[in-house]
């Protein structure tokens, strides 16, 4: 029998999250592992009355290509993909894993190669994104690799995923409702400023947000959700960071990250573990050593850290950067094949500034 909290899920993602529409086609990503949660999407789809096409691939499928395909492959783009990105209403990418560190042992610079030859087919996504012309959603499968990683069972892992999203809730849609309510009003707040100063043992960090809007992020691109986030003026950062927290990428835990910033540019950077993986990012192209985001996380019932950055940026008490591409819609210029966030906890000794006005202080806003 369906877990009816799985099936509240593919209910808010199809409907809440991307809105499918009568004679909408529906792209669903995935991977195998997630069949239960994959069935129930692509019921709500034709509920919907809308037409979807699943697309499956693996960590075991990826790693054989990483392990034999040679430099014309890795810039490879399939003309299906290209086709899908091009025409497709709503994308649904639905994470899942067996064995979240298969691709730990590939070289970077595969994967460095490969990220350069899909970057004409992520200009049409974002493109297509920032006009409104694609929705789109991230959601999570309960699977057992996750709950490892977290330190989890799968069965309080599940009640965990299905707790962040609402979907344990009577009424999901108005839960998420009254998010978007609260988040809009600490935008509201902040449109027009111009200053951030981010202090704490962990950061010392000025920036610019003028002329910058912020995003409610409400369960309409991620699921969970609960943030609040800009593109920084790109020249504006200076400071620095320690960032609390694990940034896990492409199989690749780096930890102890501290990175320094002087007009707006990564100048120093290293990481306890895993530190030439890091600089291989920030060398990737002209924008990747530049901020592409600064956002505040506000979901309050996501408290612990399960190395899973879906879930992981929205923690109530910690803000988020991001390194690379920004976010044209708030008024990013900055450019760049990688976007990776990092997260630092706020909740302790830790205050944001905004024109010299406290506004968030020990993981709590002030206004």
């Amino acid at each position: 029998m369906v877990d009816q909290r799985l099936t509240k899920l593919a209910d808010i993602l199809v409907n809440y999250s991307v809105k499918v529409q009568p004679g909408d086609w529906a792209l669903i990503v995935s991977d195998p592992v997630a069949d239960p949660l994959l069935a129930e999407v692509v019921i709500q789809v034709l509920k919907a009355g809308g037409h979807y096409n699943v697309v499956l691939s693996s960590e075991t499928i990826d790693e054989a290509f990483y392990q034999y395909a040679n430099d014309e492959q890795l810039a490879w783009v399939s003309p299906i993909n290209q086709l899908a990105y091009e025409k497709v209403d709503h994308l649904i990418s639905v994470r899942a894993s067996q064995n979240t560190r298969s691709l730990a042992g590939i070289d970077p610079l595969k994967q460095q190669q490969r990220q350069r030859g899909l970057k004409e087919l992520l200009d049409v996504y974002r493109a297509r994104s920032a006009s409104g012309d694609l929705h789109w959603v991230i959601g999570q499968y309960p699977c057992l690799a996750y709950a490892q990683e977290a330190d989890m069972s799968l069965r309080d892992y599940e009640d965990f995923v299905f707790k962040a999203c609402f979907a344990d809730k009577d009424d999901p849609v108005a839960e998420w409702q009254a998010v978007h309510n609260e988040q809009a009003r600490l935008i509201d707040w902040l449109t027009g400023k111009k200053d951030v100063v981010v202090r704490g043992p962990n950061v010392d960090l000025t920036l610019s947000i003028e002329d910058r809007s912020f995003i409610n992020a409400d369960g309409e691109k991620n699921m969970p959700s609960g943030e609040i986030f800009t593109s920084p003026v790109e020249d504006s950062a200076n400071g620095w960071v320690n960032f609390t927290y694990p940034a896990v990428r492409a199989g690749r835990e780096v930890e102890g990250v501290h990175l320094e910033f002087k007009d707006g540019k990564v100048v120093n950077a290293s990481a306890e573990k895993s530190e030439a993986y890091l600089i291989s990012q920030l060398d990737l192209d002209e924008g990747s050593r530049y901020l592409g985001e600064f956002a505040i996380g506000t979901n309050y019932g996501i408290q612990q850290f399960t190395k899973n950055i879906l879930f992981d940026e929205k923690i109530g008490g910690t803000f988020h950067m991001a390194i690379g591409n920004g976010f044209p819609q708030a008024g990013s210029k900055n450019k760049s094949i990688v976007h990776w966030d990092f997260i630092c906890d706020m909740r302790d000794d830790s205050e944001i500034l905004i024109d010299g006005e406290l506004f968030y202080k020990n993981g709590k806003f002030q206004v």
